[in-house]
């Protein structure tokens, strides 16, 4: 799967976990809004409470937010995943006896180290609450026009 569709999936969960605290958090329920299968959201929702951004009980089907969501960041949802926590990615193989192959490497990590800085910085600003406002936001706005 491909990171950043991981982060949207561990972002929905969050959110929907918030959002419908009062209804039916099965894995099952979660992974239809997702759409994808409740395998993948139980192992997303495993890192989430490895990582301390979600609580569980055992046998019950009853998940919460470890912390309130305005406590978390978009950061803090990136850096909970398994994954190397690289967004840009260099080809390891390139040619070391052409100019550009055997310098492109080297030259793209120092250009993509600052991108990823500049994001983490990013996310680090973004909360959970601020993702959920406007999930909110957005279904009222379209209830509204109905």
């Amino acid at each position: 799967m491909k990171y950043s569709h991981k982060l949207s999936d561990a972002v929905h969960i969050l959110a929907f976990v918030d959002i419908f605290q009062d209804g039916d958090l099965s894995s099952k329920m979660i992974a239809s809004s997702v759409e994808s299968n409740p395998s993948l959201i139980r192992r997303l929702m495993s890192l989430l409470k490895k990582a301390g951004l979600l609580s569980t009980q055992p046998g019950t089907v009853a998940p919460k937010l470890s912390r309130p969501a305005s406590d978390i960041s978009l950061l803090d949802i990136y850096q909970a995943l398994d994954e190397e926590r690289n967004l840009l990615h260099i080809d390891p193989k390139t040619n070391p006896n052409c100019l550009v192959g055997g310098n492109i490497q080297e030259t793209l990590d120092e250009a993509y180290a600052r991108v990823q800085s500049s994001a983490e910085k990013e996310m680090s600003q973004i909360t959970l609450q601020s993702i959920i406002d406007g999930i909110l936001d957005r279904h009222a706005k379209k209830t509204a026009e109905k």
